[in-house]
């Protein structure tokens, strides 16, 4: 199956300095969870606090939900303030970054831009009820915000699917495989994935970056019907359809699966 986008998708995880000893006692009871506010490097920084009477360290998690902090259920408040202290900088960094690859909320309105195939569409409110079209770099649709939002996805489903059909068939008669059936994904981990029987999922939101990605990642799936594993012979079964694999990959990790 097609890897996670480690930069995207996998938390950054710290470990913080030292534990509780072996003998120290825990309580038996579920982990408690706590809303909590910190100064950090300058910074007002929420996060959640996790007491559990499992672990022995504190460590420190964050991915787009922020900074999540896991600590012994006994551990003394002290203890918490002086690896947040240690770790102040590496947690604003941290934090900053994800910060940055969120996408901003997409709006449904006249006038407003919709990403497709690596561009950008503006999205214009018809009076009259109509199919859902494109002209040029506009989208056309109609009715309120709601209906729009609706009528944009179900748009994205049909080009998506148009798409990758013609893509996956192209690319199957390189690599010599065939593909049982291709199936829409809505994983909010992986772009795409393939099992042994020919099922090929690609991520619906594919269909907003650019025709080169969405071939690197059909291309990938698809060499797991000739490999099924991330082997150095799985990577030459995709290098001989996509030479330039290694930097696509790049770009791909830089991708952001928010919907």
């Amino acid at each position: 199956m097609f890897k996670r986008l480690r930069n995207l998708i996998t938390p950054s995880v710290v470990p913080a300095r030292g534990a509780l000893p072996r003998n120290a006692p825990s309580a038996v009871r579920p982990t408690v969870i706590e809303q909590r506010a910190a100064l950090l490097a300058g910074q007002h920084i929420t996060y959640t606090l996790k007491r559990s009477s499992k672990r022995r360290s504190i460590g420190l998690r964050i991915d787009d939900r922020g900074l999540t902090v896991s600590m012994p259920k006994l551990a003394p408040e002290r203890w918490l303030n002086d690896v947040l202290r240690e770790r102040a900088n590496w947690v604003v960094e941290k934090l900053d970054g994800w910060q940055a690859r969120k996408l901003p909320v997409q709006q449904w309105a006249d006038g407003e831009f919709i990403p497709y195939l690596g561009e950008q569409l503006t999205l214009r409110v018809a009076q009259l009820a109509a199919p859902v079209t494109q002209l040029g770099d506009e989208l056309w649709v109609h009715g309120d915000e709601v209906r729009i939002e609706k009528s944009v996805a179900k748009w994205y489903r049909q080009q998506a699917m148009q798409l990758f059909s013609v893509r996956i068939a192209h690319y199957a008669a390189r690599l010599d495989v065939a593909p049982l059936t291709i199936k829409l994904s809505t994983a909010k981990t992986r772009w795409g994935s393939c099992t042994s029987g020919g099922v090929v999922r690609l991520n619906l939101q594919l269909i907003k970056l650019p025709q080169y990605l969405i071939d690197y990642v059909v291309v990938h799936e698809l060499a797991h019907l000739r490999e099924m594993n991330h082997s150095a012979a799985f990577w030459s079964v995709v290098g001989s359809a996509c030479p330039d694999y290694a930097k696509l990959r790049r770009e791909l990790k830089g991708c952001s699966l928010q919907a």
